[in-house]
């Protein structure tokens, strides 16, 4: 049973200190929203959460942005504001996860009958 092959997309911006990033469900909503900003961010963005990646780009670690890092670079900590603004100036980034075969726990041994 093949597991996996999932797509992640995220809207990386990159600040004057640091790379933030934002987390997105529906690719085509959020293309949308980009010309016609009546489109609820609730259709699109999967948490209302910021991550920064301590500048390392998209590949980083993610931790969770302070209020203090979003202050100095936005001139807020309002999540909702960050997230437009880190949505209408940042890029668009997908991966596509690997498909992956086999056993889910190779610990039970030979799954041969006796």
């Amino acid at each position: 049973m093949a597991r996996g092959g999932a797509v992640q997309s995220k809207v990386h911006f990159k600040g004057k200190s640091d790379d933030f990033l934002v987390f997105v469900d529906d690719v085509e909503a959020y293309k949308k929203w980009l010309s016609d900003k009546s489109v609820p961010l609730v259709e699109f963005v999967s948490t209302f959460s910021i991550y920064l990646t301590h500048n390392q780009g998209v590949t980083g670690t993610y931790d969770t942005a302070s209020k203090s890092s979003l202050d100095n670079e936005f001139g807020t900590h309002v999540d909702t504001d960050v997230i437009t603004k880190i949505l209408e100036k940042g890029t668009l980034q997908e991966s596509q996860f690997a498909e992956r075969q086999g056993f889910r726990n190779d610990s039970n041994g030979p799954l041969i009958a006796n």
